[in-house]
């Protein structure tokens, strides 16, 4: 049968005291390449799809490709913080 404690006193966290900065950096990294790897692979696709699938040819797909990124690009850059 299941044991029980009080997991209170027994516990080194105590809310609001925990150092996160840590934290807070690997998140922001995590989010940050996941952000910018989609785009990556959202333009390589693009670039492929257009050469192999269609009878556009690799000039088309390169236009595509970069106006893909240059789409992504403004959409997904770090906005300025306002100023109060």
């Amino acid at each position: 049968m299941a044991d029980h404690h009080d997991h209170d006193s027994h516990s080194d966290y105590v809310r609001g005291e925990m150092d996160i900065h840590q934290h807070r950096g690997t998140y922001a990294l995590f989010a940050a390449l996941t952000k910018w790897g989609s785009l990556n692979l959202a333009v390589f696709l693009v670039f492929v799809i257009i050469l192999t699938c269609t009878k556009l040819g690799l000039i088309a797909a390169g236009i595509s490709a970069v106006v893909v990124a240059a789409g992504g690009w403004f959409l997904l850059k770090k906005k300025a913080d306002p100023v109060h």
